[in-house]
C-alpha cells in the first residue's frame, strides 16, 4: 500500500507522521541532532517503519512522496553561521544593507546600536554598469570590473555570491550575464540573483532577500542534497518536496534556489495543519498556538485562512518574500530559565536545545528549562515520557530548580511556578501582539494548540486572554508534519508594474494577469494534465497615490476576464486598508504597486488526510497523580489517557489528559470533551480568575 510521509525538524524533536492511501495514520519522534539534521531524520523514519511494522527499506520503496520541513536555513541566520556571501551590486550602492529604508527598529532610541549586516563591507563591491528604471541600458555591463570583484572574492574566500543591481526587475540583462561570470570563473560556488529570487521594486528589500538566500543557500543546499542520496540509498525512489514559508511546498532545486523562502518552513506546515483543523471543525476563527522544544509560533486564521505577508525580519535581516503571518518567539519547553546577579529572573529566549536539552533528559543539561518546572509542578510524569520509552530525571530537575529558587528567595516548587507563570504571560504577550495590537479581539478565537509543549499551557493562556475555547488535536505534537501532507505545489511569481488605477483599463490589467499566470504555468515545471489542473491565486500590492508604502490585498472572487476589473480590485483595495488601519479614503488615487500570482498544484493525492479515530479495545478508568501545583497548592487530580476515552466522553478539570507525547492541563472548571475526531474541545471559564502563585 502506498503511503506519504510528512517531516518537521524541529530545533529539539524530529516528528514524522506517514498517512496510507486508506488513511491509517502513524506517528514518531525523535531527537533532533543538530550537527547533521539528516540524521535525526533516518533514525526517525526506522523507528516510524518499526511502528508500522515493516522495514525502513520496505517502508521507503512504498512511499511516493516526502513533504519537509528544514530549519536548517533560520538556524544558519538566527545563529549567524551561514556562509561567507560576497555582493555585487551596482557602484555605489553596496551600503544599501546598512542604509536600509532610513529607520530602525527603535527609532527613538538613540543608543540603539546599527545592524551588523550579513556581507562585510569588504565584501560588498561594486559594479560598472546602470539600468533605468524603465529597463533601458545607461551603461552597459563592464566585465572587466566583474572579474576584478570575483577574483578579491577568490583570495577572501566567498562561499556564496549575492548580486542584485539597480532597477534588475525590469532588465535582468546584467545580472544574468554576472551569474554566468560567477558560475565560469568560481565553479562550485553559490550564486543568488535578485532577478530571480525578487524581481520587483524596492532596493532594499530586494538586495536584503537575495543577500539571506546566498547566506542561507550552500548549507541548505549541502544538507538537502546529502539527505536526498541517504533517502536514496535507504531505498526511497518517490518525490522529496520541501514546504516554503508560504505553506505550499517545491522540489529540492526550487528550495535551494530560493533559499530565504525556507526560514519559517516549519511553521508553516503547522499553519497549513492549523487551517485545515479549523474548516475540518467549521471553525472561521482561530489562534494557532504552536509551542515546541525552542520556540513558539503565533499566527491568525480569519474567515478560514491565515494572511500572507512580505513584512518580515529574521534575525535581523529583511525577506520580503511572502510568507505566512507568523510571530516566533522564544518560548518552548526547552527555554532556560535564570537570574542574573541583581536576582532580576527572566525565561528565555535561549534554549537548551535538542542536546543537552532539560536538566531532566539527563543529558548533562545544567540549566533549569520550562520542561523541568512542568515536571517539578507534576504536569508532565516522570516515567510516562515518549509512552515510557524514556524515563524524566526529576531530582536532577529539582536540584537545578532548588538553584535557582535560592538566587530568588525561594525553593524549587517556587521557583517552578515562577518559570510556569512568567512563561505564560510572554505567550499571551505574543497573542495581545497578533491580536489586540491589530485591532482584533482574541475573545472571539478558540485556541488551537499543538506542539508538544503547547497543551499544558494552552488553558492558562487563554485565561489570561479571556478566550473561552481550547481545541488540542489528537496528533497536537506532530501537527506540523501532519500539515505538511495536506500542502500543494506552489509556484509564485511577482512583477512590479506601477500603475495609476484612474487611466488603467479592465482589459489592459486583464492582459497584464493573462501574462502573469501564463510565464507562472512555465516556469512552475508542475507536471499536470492540462492547465484545467492548476488553481490561481491573484494579489497586488497597492497604495494610495501619496503613501510610500503598499499593502497586499487579496483578490479574491474576481473575474480576470470580465467587465469591471479594475472597479473591483479599487474595492478591494479600500476594504482591506480599512481593514487593517480602520479607515479608507474612496477619492483618493489608488495605484498598483506590484502584481502578483501564484499557480497551485494538487500534490498528487487527496490533500485533506483524515486524522486517526480513537478506537480503543477497552476503556481504562482514570488514574490519579499527587502533587500537582493547581491554584497554587498541591493537588490529587485525575489523569486520562487520550487513548482510552471515547468519543462523547466529558472531564471536568483540575485534571490531566495525557497521550504519548503531550499533556493536556485543564485547569478548575476547565471541561473538556472527546470530539468525533478524537480532539479534546476544551471549555474555558474565562471570568475564573487565572491562579495566583504565593
Amino acid at each position: 500500500m502506498t503511503l506519504r510521509i510528512g517531516i518537521d525538524v524541529g530545533g529539539t524533536f524530529t516528528d514524522l507522521v506517514a498517512i496510507t492511501a486508506d488513511g491509517t495514520t502513524t506517528v514518531a519522534k525523535t531527537s533532533t541532532t543538530p550537527e547533521d539534521p539528516s540524521r535525526g531524520v533516518l533514525d526517525g523514519l526506522a523507528i516510524l517503519a518499526g511502528r508500522m511494522g515493516i522495514g525502513l527499506s520496505v517502508m521507503l520503496g512504498r512511499c511516493k512522496q516526502i513533504v519537509h520541513g528544514t530549519t536548517v536555513a533560520t538556524n544558519a541566520l538566527l545563529e549567524r553561521k551561514g556562509a561567507r556571501v560576497g555582493l555585487l551590486t551596482t557602484h555605489g550602492h553596496r551600503d544599501i544593507l546598512e542604509m536600509q529604508e532610513g529607520l530602525k527598529p527603535e527609532r527613538y532610541n538613540l543608543r540603539m546600536a546599527a545592524p551588523e549586516p550579513l556581507v562585510a563591507r569588504n565584501l560588498r563591491l561594486g559594479i560598472d554598469e546602470r539600468i533605468a528604471h524603465d529597463g533601458s541600458v545607461i551603461r552597459p555591463l563592464n566585465e572587466a570590473s566583474v572579474l576584478a570583484a570575483l577574483e578579491r572574492f577568490r583570495a577572501a574566500g566567498v562561499e556564496s555570491v549575492a548580486v542584485a543591481c539597480l532597477h534588475s526587475y525590469r532588465n535582468p540583462a546584467h545580472e544574468r550575464r554576472t551569474a554566468e561570470l560567477v558560475a565560469q570563473y568560481l565553479p562550485g560556488v553559490y550564486c543568488a540573483t535578485s532577478f530571480e529570487v525578487l524581481p520587483q521594486i524596492k532596493e532594499y528589500e530586494r538586495v536584503s532577500t537575495t543577500v539571506v538566500s546566498a547566506y542561507v543557500g550552500p548549507a541548505l543546499h549541502r544538507y538537502l542534497t546529502r539527505l536526498e542520496t541517504e533517502l536514496a540509498i535507504a531505498g526511497f525512489a518517490g518525490d522529496l518536496f520541501v514546504i516554503l514559508s508560504h505553506g505550499g511546498i517545491v522540489r529540492v532545486a526550487e528550495a535551494v534556489r530560493l533559499g530565504a523562502a525556507t526560514v519559517l518552513s516549519g511553521p508553516a506546515g503547522g499553519i497549513v495543519g492549523a487551517r485545515l483543523a479549523a474548516r475540518m471543525l467549521g471553525l472561521d476563527h482561530v489562534l494557532p498556538f504552536d509551542m515546541g522544544g525552542t520556540s513558539t509560533e503565533i499566527s491568525l486564521i480569519v474567515d478560514g485562512d491565515t494572511a500572507l505577508s512580505v513584512e518580515r525580519g529574521v534575525g535581523g535581516a529583511r525577506i520580503a518574500l511572502r510568507a505566512f503571518d507568523i510571530l516566533s518567539i522564544g518560548a518552548g519547553g526547552g527555554s532556560l530559565a535564570g537570574a542574573d546577579p541583581a536576582g532580576r529572573f527572566n525565561v528565555g529566549p535561549q534554549s537548551a536545545g535538542a542536546w543537552p536539552g532539560p536538566v531532566c533528559y539527563g543529558r548533562g543539561g545544567t540549566q533549569p528549562t520550562v520542561t523541568d518546572a512542568n515536571l517539578e509542578l507534576g504536569y508532565l510524569a516522570p516515567d510516562g515520557f515518549g509512552s515510557g520509552s524514556s524515563r524524566l530525571d526529576l531530582p536532577a530537575a529539582t536540584a537545578a530548580l532548588s538553584k535557582l529558587g535560592a538566587a530568588l528567595g525561594t525553593d524549587a516548587k517556587g521557583a517552578a511556578q515562577g518559570v510556569f507563570r512568567l512563561i505564560n504571560v510572554k505567550m499571551a504577550d505574543g497573542f495581545r501582539l497578533m491580536t489586540i495590537r491589530r485591532g482584533v479581539d482574541p475573545r472571539r478565537f478558540a485556541l488551537l494548540a499543538y506542539g508538544g509543549a503547547a497543551g499544558i499551557h494552552a488553558t492558562s493562556i487563554a485565561r489570561e486572554l479571556g478566550i473561552g475555547r481550547v481545541i488540542v488535536p489528537e496528533m497536537a505534537s506532530v501537527l506540523s508534519a501532519w500539515g505538511m501532507l495536506a500542502s500543494d505545489l506552489r509556484y509564485e511569481l511577482v512583477r512590479s508594474e506601477m500603475l495609476d488605477t484612474a487611466a488603467l483599463t479592465d482589459s489592459s490589467l486583464a492582459e497584464l494577469f493573462a501574462r502573469l499566470r501564463a510565464e507562472a504555468v512555465a516556469r512552475s515545471g508542475f507536471n499536470v494534465d492540462g492547465v484545467s489542473q492548476l488553481h490561481f491565486e491573484h494579489s497586488a500590492d497597492m497604495r494610495y497615490g501619496d503613501q510610500i508604502f503598499e499593502i497586499d490585498v487579496p483578490l479574491t472572487g474576481l473575474d480576470f476576464e470580465g467587465p469591471g476589473l479594475v472597479k473591483g480590485v479599487v474595492a478591494h483595495f479600500h476594504a482591506r486598508h480599512k481593514a487593517l488601519f480602520t479607515f479608507a479614503n474612496f477619492d483618493d488615487p489608488v495605484d498598483i504597486v506590484n502584481l502578483r500570482v501564484a499557480v497551485v498544484s494538487p500534490a498528487g493525492t487527496d490533500p485533506t488526510p483524515p486524522p486517526a479515530v480513537l478506537t480503543p479495545p477497552k476503556v481504562a478508568p482514570p488514574t490519579s497523580r499527587g502533587g500537582v501545583m493547581i491554584d497554587g497548592r498541591l493537588q490529587t487530580v485525575p489523569v486520562h489517557s487520550l487513548l482510552q476515552l471515547t468519543i462523547g466522553s466529558r472531564i471536568i478539570g483540575p485534571a490531566l489528559v495525557e497521550s504519548e507525547n503531550t499533556t493536556v492541563l485543564l485547569n478548575v472548571q476547565d471541561k473538556a470533551v472527546v470530539t468525533r475526531p478524537g480532539w479534546l474541545d476544551i471549555t474555558v471559564d474565562p471570568c475564573r480568575p487565572r491562579p495566583v502563585f504565593p
